[in-house]
């Protein structure tokens, strides 16, 4: 307490100034309408710097709910424009009736979020691992896409992870088309660059031009139609010169895969349970 008191009387010239001061700036701006509206001006200014520097800093904290919540908007999106492409080639329909077919119900598949938590893409067979299970419905030989394309096929999964076939693994081989034909190949990577695959398989008579986009066909009890894989680069003769060889730039990412999902066929063992009953009867 002496020294609190020994301190006020040596600094007692300094507190009785800094006194004065606040009680100037109180009479300057309380009975004075100029400087009142600048300093309320300038408090205003320095408020809205300070609320837009917390409101970036808060978005930033925000950025992977954001993210998240884009993705499912993409994958609802293609899901509607996939139902929409099937429903007008069955059909036979015009744009009119467009808007009564996106509410269509999507029943065929089920979505689950999953996250990527390890990656390889330099070995010759790359698997992915994600962060979902058994335990969360994920089952073997359920498709893998994120927001750009196809990722792979899920390979094994335990209670709570999974372990995914990706696109760049030997024994990897998948179903696919290009837009607007109905022939298809299958999509096999060749151990080097990560960024491209080869569609096999293609006959020679499909028609086709470098850029067209690559999907996957819906022949198979994985993928639906129409999920995006990539854009025909390159072509060549394959070594039976009976079909082509397409090199194909793959729309994922594979060095950047971050958040996926995983789609589920319903009635997918069921129908394999069929195929392989059928083939074995033969």
């Amino acid at each position: 307490m002496r020294n609190l008191l020994n301190f006020l009387l040596k600094y007692n010239y300094w507190f009785l100034f800094i006194l004065l001061e606040v009680a100037s700036f109180v009479l300057l701006f309380r009975f004075n309408h100029y400087q009142q509206s600048v300093f309320f001006t300038s408090a205003n200014v320095v408020s809205g710097k300070i609320y837009e520097v917390s409101g970036g800093i808060t978005s930033y904290f925000h950025l992977k709910a954001v993210n998240e919540d884009l993705l499912d908007r993409n994958m609802l999106l293609e899901q509607q424009i996939t139902h929409l492409e099937k429903a007008l080639i069955e059909h036979q329909i015009d744009s009119i009736t467009l808007t009564s077919l996106r509410n269509l119900p999507q029943t065929e598949y089920s979505i689950f979020k999953a996250h990527v938590v390890n990656n390889s893409i330099n070995a010759v067979d790359n698997y992915i691992t994600i962060n979902k299970g058994a335990r969360d419905g994920i089952r073997e030989d359920m498709g893998v896409i994120d927001g750009n394309g196809v990722v792979g096929i899920v390979y094994k999964t335990s209670p709570n992870y999974s372990v995914v076939i990706s696109i760049l693994n030997s024994k990897s081989s998948i179903s696919c088309k290009i837009v607007g034909s109905q022939y298809f190949g299958y999509l096999k990577w060749e151990h080097g660059d990560s960024r491209y695959a080869y569609l096999k398989d293609l006959p020679r008579h499909a028609e086709f031009n470098l850029g067209d986009t690559v999907v996957t066909s819906g022949y198979s009890t994985v993928f639906p139609e129409g999920v995006m894989i990539g854009t025909v680069d390159d072509m060549t003769d394959s070594n039976d010169g009976l079909s082509y060889l397409l090199k194909i730039k793959l729309a994922t990412d594979f060095g950047k895969i971050g958040n996926v999902r995983v789609i589920a066929k319903n009635n997918q063992e069921e129908q394999r349970e069929l195929e392989h009953n059928s083939i074995r009867k033969e």
